[in-house]
């Protein structure tokens, strides 16, 4: 297949780092990435997800496997560096004895502004990159029906995660994704092992353009003045991917393929149709080819010492296990996947992976 990439180094976009224990990190690819969103997990121990963005400034976090308010804590991501971060020694990124990853992905570009679509505009800010596909907006509610949110890609968006950073009660994540066989009457909660569900009281039942995605006026998406956190991507070929397939129940051989376009580094996979985990998969933790060992987004497990759910390989990823929660017959699994190398360049010359 001729493919051609526009980011020749994904490292420039997105990376991963093991630490153990409080510190500043850099990472150890491209040395002039300066993170926007570091999403971190303590490996050995069952402290929850802890993720941080720019936007909303270092301290403060939330977590991807509950519904809790954003929190404001001192120990914990103490500053975005230009080739890394630092963190205290909270439990949840870098307590002695602690083993941790922290994945670190780039916007960069600062933009900001007032709503639109129905009701009364409000303000909203952001960070974004249109050459990875990503922005991070903060926005308020307005609690009316068709209250559009500028993202600023200037594509249509393939994933969004969205989070209410003011209320536990109605806190769940509120995920998007346009692999769903629903579109955007569709939606599946990050820090629940549920199904998707269909009810257009989340996403009104409208595709985000190139320009905005639209809302309803369910709390959990759109309570007037109430703060939300939104992470939105859309398809880089050769750098990420956010695709469905369709499970077999087999085993190595007969169980998927699924084509990326580039040499993964970090892949998440939920069953569409079934209680399952968000499985969590990458190049640098325990079990890398062939375990690779699972982390799991809507829980606070360490990490799973799986055997063979999944194989990295140059062009995308190799399902190796009947599972549920990566490979149940006729299901319908979500997945998004960023890269460790293209597999061409933007010359159209194979990629080398690192």
């Amino acid at each position: 297949m001729a493919d051609y990439t526009t980011i020749d180094d994904p490292s420039v976009y997105f990376q991963i780092k093991l630490y153990t224990a409080a510190g500043a990190y850099t990472f150890d690819g491209n040395s002039d990435m300066q993170p926007d969103w570091m999403w971190i997990k303590e490996l050995n121990g069952t402290n929850e997800h802890n993720l941080f963005d720019s936007v909303r400034g270092v301290t403060n976090g939330v977590e991807s496997s509950t519904t809790a308010a954003e929190f404001d804590r001192d120990t914990t991501l103490t500053a975005f560096g230009s080739d890394g971060f630092t963190v205290g020694n909270n439990g949840g990124t870098g307590q002695n004895g602690g083993n941790y990853v922290g994945w670190g992905w780039k916007a960069g570009t600062s933009v900001s502004g007032t709503t639109t679509g129905s009701g009364t505009g409000k303000a909203y800010a952001g960070s974004v990159s249109t050459t990875a596909g990503f922005s991070i907006i903060r926005y308020l509610g307005n609690g009316t029906d068709g209250h559009t949110i500028p993202h600023h890609l200037g594509v249509a968006p393939r994933w969004i995660f969205t989070k209410r950073l003011d209320s536990a009660s109605a806190g769940d994540w509120t995920v998007l994704h346009m692999g769903f066989t629903g579109g955007a009457s569709d939606f599946i909660e990050l820090n629940s092992t549920g199904a998707k569900q269909t009810n257009i009281a989340r996403w009104r039942n409208t595709a985000p353009t190139s320009s905005v995605f639209t809302l309803a006026s369910n709390a959990t998406l759109n309570a007037d003045d109430s703060p939300y956190i939104a992470y939105i991507f859309a398809d880089v070929q050769g750098y990420s991917k956010f695709g469905a397939y369709q499970g077999t129940a087999g085993n190595n051989a007969t169980a998927p393929f699924v084509y990326t376009g580039f040499k993964p580094s970090w892949v998440m996979v939920k069953n569409a149709n079934a209680t399952s985990a968000w499985e969590i998969y990458d190049s640098k933790s325990l079990g890398y080819n062939d375990k690779n060992y699972q982390l799991r987004a809507n829980a606070n497990d360490a990490l799973s010492a799986v055997t063979d759910y999944v194989d990295f390989v140059s062009n995308g990823f190799k399902v190796r296990h009947n599972s549920t929660g990566i490979n149940e017959a006729a299901d319908n699994f979500i997945y998004m996947a960023f890269a460790e190398s293209p597999f061409v360049t933007s010359t159209g010359v194979p990629g080398t992976a690192r």
